[in-house]
């Protein structure tokens, strides 16, 4: 009795036992799966911490440097005036052709001075009748026929006519209007035959070679630019870089931008460009020779600072450094690296202390002007 006892006894443990593990497993096996996966998470891990990380080396050599400051400027003609005569009167002759070369001193247009050229003839006449009483008096006067306030008298009236001639003669040329300098005339703003006021503009003259190109650069730079600096620029539609020269500063900042304007020349020889037109000027700043620049994407920023990593003995090695001139593509190290340092590049964010290291790239000949 007692050994059917036990048997019954262990026959339901048993089925207590299978019961509950046909109920349970599904929740275990969840677990089960975890620990197995992290038991080969680790293993890969281990594995993984075996090999070396593959990145790219830059080898450090001297290197010239030049910050180069983009500006957006504007071309000018050298010499530009709105052309006006100095009187009022009809126009009877418009002497140039719309759009055409006229050299300093060329007769552009006339005023009508018919009176003044009749008062002109007029004093004229009396001019040569006082010039010959004047030559008789003086004759008189040195064989004291004549008193001296007699041939004072004759002299005064003949310097008043010689006065006057130039008075006329000044009149008749002010409706004259004539090239102050060599140019292009443009487009004429009024026809013959119009009444001409000193306000009525009558063509635009423009001097195109050479031209100047004026920008700005901000205030911290104006120690470093002084005439005679060069200057490169581009043009939209034209492929080529043109150059030019620094020529004049002006002598105070401006308030609102903090920049300092400058004006280049450029000689403009064919005149391919017209004035009016944007350019993009390009100036190179901070000169350094024999320096140490790196890639900008091998520095990483912290909080305290800057920090690269160098290839040495196989491994990486952290090294803080301390950044000066930027330029689009790389960033000058005052202190940190050395001439011949093995620069890391690439992977930077899986780079660690000691960490194991291999070269897949090798960068040895950089260009040595940026």
């Amino acid at each position: 009795m007692a050994t059917k006892k036990i048997f019954r006894i262990s026959i339901t443990v048993l089925l207590i036992l299978v019961m509950g593990g046909i109920i349970l497993y599904p929740k275990l096996k969840p677990l089960l799966s975890k620990e197995k996966n992290a038991q080969s998470s680790m293993r890969m891990a281990g594995s993984r911490a075996n090999q070396p990380l593959m990145a790219s080396g830059y080898v450090l050599v001297p290197t010239e440097m030049s910050e180069l400051r983009k500006a957006v400027g504007s071309l000018l003609p050298d010499e530009e005036v709105e052309l006006s005569f100095e009187t009022s009167g009809k126009i009877v002759g418009i002497y140039f052709d719309e759009g055409t070369r006229v050299k300093k001193g060329d007769l552009l247009a006339k005023i009508n001075d018919r009176p003044l050229q009749a008062q002109l003839l007029k004093l004229q006449a009396q001019l040569k009748l006082t010039e010959e009483k004047e030559f008789r008096q003086r004759q008189l006067l040195d064989r004291d026929a004549i008193s001296r306030e007699s041939y004072d008298q004759i002299s005064t009236e003949l310097q008043a006519l010689q006065a006057d001639i130039k008075l006329i003669e000044a009149r008749i040329a002010e409706t004259e209007l004539r090239a102050p300098f060599d140019g292009i005339v443009g487009l004429r703003m009024i026809s013959e035959g119009a009444i001409a006021t000193t306000q009525t503009k009558i063509v635009r003259l423009v001097k195109v070679s050479p031209l100047k190109i004026e920008f700005s650069i901000p205030e911290r730079y104006a120690g470093e630019v002084n005439p005679g600096y060069p200057i490169s620029f581009n043009v939209d539609g034209f492929t080529e870089e043109f150059r030019a020269k620094v020529y004049a500063i002006e002598p105070k900042v401006e308030l609102e931008t903090r920049t300092i304007v400058l004006r280049a020349l450029y000689p403009n020889k064919n005149e391919e460009l017209k004035p009016g037109r944007y350019a993009s000027v390009t100036v190179k700043l901070s000169q350094i020779e024999n320096t140490v620049s790196i890639p900008t994407e091998a520095v990483i920023p912290e909080m305290d600072g800057e920090k690269v990593f160098i290839l040495k003995n196989g491994k990486a090695e952290q090294r803080n450094v301390v950044i000066g001139l930027r330029t689009e593509s790389h960033i000058q190290i005052k202190k940190g690296l050395n001439f011949g340092d093995t620069l890391l590049t690439t992977a930077t964010l899986q780079l660690r202390e000691s960490l194991p290291v291999q070269l897949d790239t090798l960068i040895t000949n950089q260009n040595t002007v940026l």
